[in-house]
């Protein structure tokens, strides 16, 4: 029998607010990294002397260092102690981040990401875990919400005042947002954040943690380098298969050990961790496909700068936390499934209205509608999901469970950025070959690399350099267009599955869930 050292709630309101504070200033220092560096990336190169190749390994180790550790951490979380798996994950992570903001080669900034992204795998999954364990079950929803808000819209509230740091800077700057949260959570934390960890008889699932490892390193690998290097490049092929086989064999392996599992997977058979991770899975990969036609847009088509692309986004971020905390009130009172299959149906009209409606000549407001719409459509839905997930694990599980959530929005992440920004490319291509028929072939080669190529090629184009530019923004929309459709259809594949095989209500597993002794500690 497991047993849990935990304070099962806590008692003073108080201490609740200031814990749920706390963990979101954490989690924003997580998520405000992950797309921080990518405003950045010509001074990163210039800088520390870095190729392209460089500088999009320094982005992308962070986020396969983080993805990949998130379960076995998360696990290790549950077993040695909430609070000091999140103290200890939050002190590496700053002293990484102050490392990277000094790093005088791109060596040293390539090691502070990787431990970086280890400090942010012991945070990301320990945040949710502690208000799943702290707060009583008629708060908890709430709490939830705003943690999901702010892991939805904390990634373009980064982008923007990283944007803002890189305009009134340097690069370097950046590092000064997560060391400075770091520094606020950690307070807090130490302060008002209790412990709470399992007590079992099993051992630790080495081997289920080691696969998952490769199996997460394997496919989101495969999906960030494909677009670069090509899908039937070796390296990506062999990514698949590492991927592929290390997944079939940790389910294989987690089949066998049964309760003594990382992650028992027979529990995707019950409908609200199936459904919960289903909707997460396509939903952040939507919204990650939407960043991949959005920047190029605001600054390739309409011409604005960094800061001001990132700047369009915030009514969209803002929209998507205000929704994410209305959710749970929502579902209250009209049910998970319900909440959930508005949001996703609300996040569908919204990518119908891009597609339908985005023009180059209707700039901004011609996809304004849509991004509001799409904001508040994903608020709605991801905090069912998130709540539907946390809730289907027991709560000495609540690491792995949370880890498990945030594993499925980093594989939608890289699934969204790959599937649709190959399915823009391949549009853009399509598009522009019948607008260069009096382009020189040097120049018309070089156009059909992408917009922003085309924009360079333009400057050397002479008397048809305006021609050459309007071509490959109208080709970019059509390449939008195509790419914008094919979410839709996710997302009505998707609505159909959550009316079907949807939540009924958040708590239709409590009856299922097994007794467990509970022993109350103090820290």
């Amino acid at each position: 029998m497991n047993q849990i050292q935990s304070p099962a709630t806590a008692s003073d309101a108080r201490q609740r607010r200031t814990i749920l504070i706390a963990v979101c200033v954490a989690l924003m220092a997580v998520v405000a990294s992950v797309s921080g560096l990518n405003v950045a990336q010509p001074d990163l190169a210039v800088d520390l002397g870095a190729s392209q190749s460089t500088v999009l390994w320094i982005i992308n180790v962070y986020t396969l260092t983080l993805a990949a550790l998130l379960l076995p951490l998360g696990a290790l979380g549950d077993r040695l102690g909430r609070k000091p798996v999140l103290v200890t994950g939050l002190i590496l992570f700053g002293l990484a981040s102050a490392v990277a903001g000094l790093a005088p080669s791109a060596g040293v900034m390539l090691a502070a990401r990787l431990v970086g992204g280890v400090g942010a795998a012991m945070i990301m999954p320990i945040t949710l875990a502690v208000i799943t364990s702290t707060f009583p079950e008629e708060e908890r929803g709430r709490a939830i919400g705003v943690w999901t808000g702010v892991a939805g819209g904390g990634g373009i509230l980064g982008m923007f005042l990283s944007a803002a740091l890189v305009d009134v800077a340097d690069w370097r700057r950046l590092f000064v947002l997560p060391v400075v949260l770091v520094v606020v959570a950690l307070a807090m934390a130490l302060r008002s954040v209790p412990n709470s960890r399992e007590t079992t008889p099993h051992s630790f699932d080495t081997a289920g943690a080691l696969t998952s490892v490769v199996a997460v390193v394997g496919l989101i690998f495969c999906l960030q380098e494909g677009p670069e290097r090509g899908w039937s490049a070796p390296a990506t092929l062999l990514g698949l298969a590492a991927g592929v086989l290390a997944t079939l064999a940790f389910v294989i392996r987690e089949l066998r050990r049964g309760p003594a599992a990382l992650l028992d997977v027979r529990l995707f058979r019950e409908r609200r961790l199936a459904g919960g991770s289903i909707t997460l899975l396509a939903v952040f990969g939507v919204q990650a496909g939407i960043f991949v036609v959005l920047f190029p847009f605001f600054q390739e088509v309409l011409g604005w700068s960094g800061l001001l692309s990132t700047s369009a986004l915030m009514p969209m971020a803002v929209l998507m936390m205000a929704t994410s905390g209305l959710a749970p009130r929502l579902a209250e009172r009209i049910g998970a499934r319900a909440t959930m299959a508005g949001g996703v149906a609300l996040a569908g009209t919204g990518l119908a209205l891009m597609a339908a409606v985005v023009s180059v000549d209707g700039g901004y407001l011609s996809v304004l509608p849509g991004m509001l719409a799409m904001g508040a459509g994903m608020g709605l839905s991801m905090t069912p999901s998130t709540e539907a997930i946390t809730g289907s694990l027991p709560s000495e599980r609540q690491g792995v469970a949370s880890a498990l959530n945030d594993v499925t929005r980093e594989l939608g992440t890289a699934l969204g950025v790959a599937l649709l920004g190959a399915l823009l490319s391949a549009g853009y291509r399509s598009a522009i070959d019948t607008r260069l028929d009096n382009v020189p072939d040097d120049t018309a080669d070089t156009a059909r690399e992408g917009i922003a190529n085309a924009v360079d090629a333009s400057r050397t184009a002479g008397p048809q350099a305006q021609g050459l530019v309007r071509a490959a923004q109208e080709s970019f929309v059509d390449g939008w267009q195509r790419a914008m459709w094919v979410g839709v259809v996710v997302m009505g594949a998707l609505l159909l599955y959550i009316l079907a095989r949807g939540p009924q209500r958040p708590d239709a597993a409590a009856d299922d869930e097994p007794e467990h002794a509970v022993e109350s500690t103090s820290m």
